[in-house]
């Protein structure tokens, strides 16, 4: 099969998106470098990384290695030949006052897990390896589970992941776009958060900003719960159901630099349930009613990725597209920077209100 074909729907295997949860990981992106050479070597790699986790996983098997491969806007267009995923566009920036979802360069995720993080460094190391010459690196992150699985701002994170099937029905492209059945979005963005300035708070107020006890993880009653609460602008409704995604969240720091953060990854069938929920967060819904954590959280990077399936990345070869990809310009003509009179995207219905994480 060459980069041209897709692999046949009924025979996709997902990439393990739904993994569990493990103390460790590895947030590698890199940006491919503008020659046939760097794009053939990652097209290597494509139909090799599933062999390369294997390798490496195997030195210790209870340690549950997984490494999830994501490819930008940009990078599709010049690793395949159309189509393209129906929904992958490059990130959306998001302005409103002070508060802004930055954009940064990335053109393949790398996201590495284990339970230990050894094994997520040699990967991250044999990948390397192998790309050295054909990428630079733009960011790597090593996060680590946080006591009972919370950030550094002290709340629990991701208490409302889906499980089972309902994360498979919440991730994974289904029959909506045949061509690419199995694979999945995912945004990701870099916090850095004030801590000394979130621990002047008293317990109380930082509940009422995060929508949760801090101690328990109960989560807050309607009655007492600010609409702007960050539990209440991330719940996505549409036509009656809640659209669910499906985080990996981790911290990360420097204790010595003083730099404490939370990596946020998002797994959809949909990118746009995602970024709904960071205009809710940046703009506000209504405007102006925006997510109270970003007076002292701010986020330093933003990528969107599509995750292609196994079966499509296995089939992958090194050869360059038969005929040069059409770049498709799907970016917004304007970006948010004044507030949004409907506090959308221009991304569909996507409405709702607060119930859950």
């Amino acid at each position: 099969m060459t980069a041209t074909e897709t692999p046949i729907v009924s025979e996709a295997i997902p990439q393990r998106v739904v993994a569990p949860l493990t103390n460790a990981a590895i947030f590698l992106i890199v940006t491919v470098n503008a020659s046939e050479a760097g794009r053939a070597a990652v097209r290597s790699l494509c139909s090799d990384i599933g062999a390369l986790v294997r390798a490496v996983g195997t030195r210790d098997l209870k340690e549950d290695l997984s490494c999830v491969m994501g490819v930008g806007s940009d990078a599709w267009d010049t690793l395949f030949d159309q189509p393209r995923p129906a929904e992958l566009h490059p990130f959306r920036e998001i302005r409103a006052g002070s508060r802004h979802a930055v954009a940064t360069p990335g053109d393949v995720l790398f996201h590495i897990r284990a339970k230990r993080m050894d094994m997520c460094f040699e990967l991250a190391t044999q990948i390397m390896d192998q790309l050295r010459d054909a990428v630079v690196p733009v960011d790597e992150v090593h996060g680590f589970r946080y006591f009972d699985a919370r950030d550094l701002i002290g709340f629990v994170d991701g208490t409302e992941n889906p499980v089972e099937q309902a994360a498979i029905d919440a991730t994974l492209v289904g029959e909506e776009d045949a061509a690419f059945a199995g694979g999945s979005y995912v945004i990701v963005q870099k916090y850095l958060h004030d801590i000394p300035a979130w621990n002047t708070l008293p317990t109380e107020a930082q509940e009422r900003i995060i929508g949760r006890t801090k101690l328990s993880n109960v989560e807050l009653d309607d009655t007492v719960k600010p609409t702007s609460a960050h539990t209440a602008l991330t719940t996505i409704v549409e036509d009656g159901k809640e659209l669910k995604i499906l985080r990996d969240n981790m911290p990360f720091g420097r204790a010595a630099d003083g730099e404490f953060g939370t990596y946020f990854i998002g797994y959809a069938r949909s990118p746009r349930v995602i970024e709904q929920m960071l205009v809710n967060m940046f703009v506000g819904r209504p405007v102006g009613n925006y997510d109270r954590l970003l007076d002292f959280s701010r986020a330093v990077s933003g990528n969107l990725f599509f995750v292609p399936s196994l079966t499509f990345l296995e089939n992958v070869t090194d050869d360059p597209p038969a005929t040069p990809a059409a770049v498709i310009d799907t970016s917004p003509t304007s970006q948010p920077t004044a507030p949004i009179r409907d506090g959308s995207l221009g991304i569909g219905s996507l409405k709702g209100d607060a119930r859950h994480e």
